[in-house]
């Protein structure tokens, strides 16, 4: 296995499980199976089930879907968690999925919505973006504008009639992918310091002060704030299973 994606692998293995029990358990639900599931569904999130546009990323729609996006997963993951280090790229993962995901409720309000895609196009374009950065390495930039026609071929497909593909989640994704890339400096102190000593590290009161701790501090920021979308992440599957066993038990 590659080194430097543990978060990238443990993605991909929660998407597969969640797959694979839906594969399991789903046919007893019939056509209402996506949504039990967590699918996005622009009237429900109206009606106040917010938790989809989260619980949808982890969703897909058939072997070929989750193949298809966690070949890409895999591949882009392992270069965003080594470029910019595993905190920052969870960050980029779900906030640009999650940005797909609020573009998908405008312009596919009716549609039944599902898949990791808006994610995956946020971290495509983060590894686009990095390209144009003055401190990325000449043999960076290259791989980084490799990405490019990957981008145009998806985004053109998804516009011809009858491709059913969700261009917002794709477009959204892309574009917050791009934000972030730009933003978010690359490196990554991560790789250095197990999560029990980065946990450890924020109760130590010499850590918030000591200027030897600087670049330590600004990882364990990144830490936290990847740490909040997985508890988002957990919340709202929770809010899911809570709404499924009410939906279930009328």
């Amino acid at each position: 296995m590659r080194r430097n994606m543990k978060l990238t692998i443990s993605l991909i293995i929660v998407n597969v499980v969640l797959y694979l029990a839906m594969l399991i358990f789903g046919n007893r639900f019939g056509p209402y199976k996506y949504l039990i599931f967590g699918a996005q569904y622009g009237p429900l999130v109206s009606q106040g089930q917010w938790f989809r546009i989260v619980t949808a990323l982890f969703v897909h729609g058939g072997i070929l879907h989750i193949a298809f996006n966690m070949y890409a997963l895999y591949q882009l993951g392992y270069i965003i968690e080594t470029v910019y280090g595993r905190w920052k790229m969870l960050v980029i993962y779900f906030a640009s999925g999650i940005a797909g995901n609020i573009a998908t409720q405008f312009f596919y309000y009716n549609t039944l919505s599902v898949g990791a895609s808006g994610a995956i196009f946020g971290l495509a374009g983060a590894l686009f973006i990095t390209g144009y950065k003055e401190e990325t390495a000449h043999y960076m930039r290259s791989l980084a504008m490799s990405v490019l026609p990957m981008i145009l071929i998806n985004v053109i497909y998804g516009f011809i009639p009858g491709s059913h593909i969700n261009n917002a989640a794709h477009i959204g994704g892309l574009a917050m992918g791009l934000l972030l890339g730009k933003l978010i400096p690359a490196g990554g102190y991560s790789y250095y310091v197990s999560m029990p000593e980065m946990i450890k590290n924020i109760f130590r009161k010499d850590f918030w002060t000591s200027p030897w701790y600087q670049f330590q501090r600004r990882e364990v920021i990144w830490f936290l704030i990847s740490m909040a979308f997985v508890i988002l992440a957990i919340v709202s599957f929770i809010y899911l299973i809570i709404t499924d066993i009410i939906m279930l038990s009328h």
